[in-house]
């Protein structure tokens, strides 16, 4: 339904069916931006664009973070709305239908675990997990460089915790190398990673890791497959959310060799509530984010964010987003009336309509959309509605998820965590050893003044001539008691003694 005989993606059509409205699969690449005031119809749109490419043979990668991206594994019901866009439509094949999904989730509950390693994440990303101000970020990053410098693989949560302590028990030693190890900075550090433990961030730092060519498969039908992330729980802590898809990006772009321009692309990520990525970004980051976006196409791999207006994105970043649907926005207050004004000023204008004055009156689900032509320039804005998704609206239940989940050869793959040998267990087997060396000298200072003592007390008696004198039987009992008696304190001394050493 979804793809014409050349090749376009038809995602909505104007003037009651007439006007349809394409994407093409060889600009789908250059990104896009999907925008509108909450209720208005972004997931209905994101949704039609996942099944699209997913039919052409893309695979593709969505957030949910309300739950009910998770319908797209099951078939659509008719009503009486989808029914009507269906007839105004003219679509003449429509047929509902379940697509070929795999769900994922940091928790390992709604969906097969999604883990990484500490060292994977790297000191940029997890300072900004973190809350950390440049200075601490700046020690953050000299414990990566101590445990990369000495071969101690940090994978999990325990290793980041045994490091940065080593670190900041040794900071006199790493300093003329490395910098200043303040222990202000070791301790906001250490702070963090306890309010990340409790908000149970720890769960996806350990093995093994996702690999993400995971991510690209097909059906026996050639359809591409649509990995969902729960992202229900996650979401809860924004920063953390935003910044685990952003270590997504990176691996993606990372992993991915360059391609150059295809014919459609090999992947679509679908960044929801993507204003919280750019959220009190330090600027480094900003420009790491930037860089990532305007090369990654380049792989083969098209970035597309879900939020609530053009302004929640970076200029730099927004001039990247070469197709764009802009669902409605209301101008309750000033800011709204700005956020209208720039949201239309982001369009190629058509003379049949005022941009900023349709953008206040879209119903729910309809848009204006502008997409690149074949040489990539930005076509003339138009305004339709978005057709109707073929999978489902609601959410998928818990049983048809984990029923999903177990069938999937990836979940043998990665449900089972394990711990190998890293850091933490390097640096306690080095604890270990120092403690030992400890316990040896002293044994040997203590053994070294017992000796003392005895020379001391060997050469006194040795000055001092006994004096002869006859023990009456009497005598030579209580004697041989009081023998008795220190010999017994004697080894009683010495047990005391090594056991304080052994302890």
């Amino acid at each position: 339904m979804y793809l014409r005989e050349d090749d376009k993606i038809w995602i909505a059509s104007g003037d009651g069916g007439a006007n349809p409205i394409y994407l093409l699969p060889k600009m789908a690449t250059r990104h896009g931006l999907v925008t509108g005031a909450t209720g208005t119809g972004k997931t209905t749109t994101i949704k039609v664009m996942a099944e699209a490419f997913s039919e052409m043979g893309t695979s593709v990668f969505m957030a949910d973070i309300k739950g009910d991206v998770s319908g797209m594994c099951k078939p659509g019901t008719p009503s009486p709305i989808i029914d009507e866009r269906v007839r105004t439509m003219g679509l003449l094949d429509f047929t509902f239908t379940g697509y070929p999904v795999r769900f994922f989730d940091v928790y390992a509950k709604q969906g097969i675990p999604v883990r990484t390693t500490v060292s994977r994440m790297g000191p940029v990303l997890l300072a900004r997990i973190l809350g950390l101000n440049d200075t601490q970020a700046g020690v953050l990053q000299i414990v990566f460089r101590v445990a990369d410098d000495n071969g101690l693989l940090m994978l999990d949560f325990k290793d980041l915790r045994s490091m940065v302590q080593y670190v900041g028990e040794n900071a006199k030693d790493f300093t003329v190398q490395y910098g200043n190890v303040a222990s202000a900075s070791i301790g906001a550090i250490q702070r963090g990673l306890l309010t990340l433990e409790s908000a149970g961030g720890d769960l996806f730092f350990g093995e093994p890791a996702l690999d993400l060519q995971d991510w690209f498969g097909f059906d026996e039908r050639g359809r591409g497959v649509i990995n969902i992330l729960d992202c229900v729980t996650l979401f809860q802590n924004p920063l953390l959310y935003s910044t685990f898809l952003l270590w997504m990006l990176s691996e993606l772009y990372e992993l991915m060799p360059e391609v150059g321009d295809l014919d459609k692309p090999k992947m679509v990520f679908f960044f929801d509530e993507a204003h919280l990525l750019f959220n009190d970004a330090p600027k480094a980051l900003l420009q790491k984010i930037e860089q990532v976006i305007r090369l990654i196409r380049s792989k083969g791999i098209g970035i597309y964010f879900i939020t609530q207006s053009p302004s929640d994105i970076p200029n730099t970043v927004l001039a990247q987003l070469g197709n764009k649907v802009q669902h409605a926005l209301r101008a309750y207050t000033p800011n709204d009336q700005k956020a209208i004004k720039a949201a239309a000023a982001s369009f190629r204008p058509n003379p049949a309509f005022n941009s900023e004055t349709a953008i206040s009156e879209l119903a729910t689900g309809e848009a204006l959309i502008s997409a690149l032509d074949e040489k990539g320039a930005p076509q003339m804005i138009e305004r339709g509605f978005i057709l109707p998704p073929r999978c489902n609206f609601g959410v998928a239940e818990p049983e048809l998820i984990e029923q999903i989940t177990r069938a999937t050869p990836l979940y043998t793959k990665y449900y089972q965590s394990y711990d190998r040998y890293s850091a933490y267990e390097a640096l306690d087997e080095m604890a270990q050893r120092r403690e030992l060396q400890r316990e040896r000298d002293e044994l040997e200072a203590q053994l070294q003044k017992e000796k003392l003592e005895k020379e001391k007390a060997a050469a006194k008696a040795a000055a001092k001539p006994a004096a002869k004198k006859t023990s009456s039987p009497v005598n030579k009992v209580v004697s041989s008691s009081m023998s008795q008696i220190g010999r017994d304190i004697g080894r009683e001394l010495t047990r005391g003694i090594f056991g304080t050493i052994k302890r």
